[in-house]
């Protein structure tokens, strides 16, 4: 009986202890372990601000070479821009020398500049076969230079004595073609029918200064008339001819200096 009550004691005392004991709650798998894909998925700030501090140095370095290429460029830009304002100041400067420059002789060792010392340094050179620049000028616009004169090819025409009133009042007369020189020049310039000053008085031709007649330019075929005509589209061996001095044509000036 003792080993009975004993027996059910002990029983009844471990009983009591496990009721006693709380039990422990049990554990699911995910509790258990630790969730690392959701701290993947949900990364804290810390890794935010180390990542976004963490770049911002390379980024200041590759902003640095673009900053240095910029200022290049714009140094590049700038000595451009001075080179191309040095070089049209040079241009501005040359056309303005060249514009206000003189033709009108060459330079010669004095500071004097006459005709005469310009042919001088110019001998044995007919005006015409000179370039325009070289040229010894002492005419007025619209006036050409052989030799020592001045020649004026009217645009107009008038009768032989009005255009030697017209030459008079320019300061000159009809043209007195005293050389086989001027005959070539001024069948050369001229591009029409030219009174000149040629006149004939009592069956012999004179000149307007009063000389006679020496050596003459006839062509084979003459009209009747008193006085004489250059004809500029002939050959210059043989181009004069005569017309009525009342009748109208373009006229030759000539100016002696």
């Amino acid at each position: 009986m003792e080993m009975h009550e004993i027996s059910t004691e002990g029983d009844k005392n471990e009983g009591d202890v496990e009721a006693s004991e709380p039990t422990p709650e049990a554990k699911t798998e995910e509790e258990a372990e630790p969730d690392h894909y959701s701290k993947l998925q949900s990364p804290s700030d810390d890794i935010y601000s180390e990542a976004y501090y963490g770049g911002a140095p390379g980024k200041e370095k590759a902003d640095k070479p673009a900053e240095g290429n910029t200022r290049l460029y714009r140094a590049v830009c700038l000595l451009l821009t001075i080179l191309c304002l040095v070089l049209l100041l040079v241009v501005i400067v040359l056309s303005l020398k060249l514009q206000t420059g003189s033709t009108d002789c060459p330079q010669l060792v004095e500071n004097t500049c006459s005709y005469e010392r310009c042919q001088d340094f110019l001998p044995s050179v007919r005006p015409h076969d000179v370039a325009p620049q070289r040229r010894c000028q002492q005419c007025a616009d619209g006036w050409l230079t052989f030799g020592r004169s001045c020649f004026f090819l009217s645009t107009f025409r008038l009768s032989w004595n009005e255009s030697q009133r017209n030459c008079s009042a320019r300061g000159g007369s009809l043209a007195v073609i005293s050389s086989q020189s001027l005959q070539q020049f001024l069948t050369k310039e001229g591009n029409m029918q030219y009174w000149i000053g040629l006149r004939q008085n009592s069956n012999t031709w004179t000149w307007v200064n009063n000389t006679a007649l020496q050596q003459s330019y006839w062509a084979r075929i003459r009209p009747k008339g008193d006085c004489g005509v250059l004809d500029s589209d002939s050959p210059p061996e043989r181009n004069w001819f005569t017309a009525p001095c009342h009748t109208y044509t373009y006229f030759i000036c000539q100016l002696q200096m």
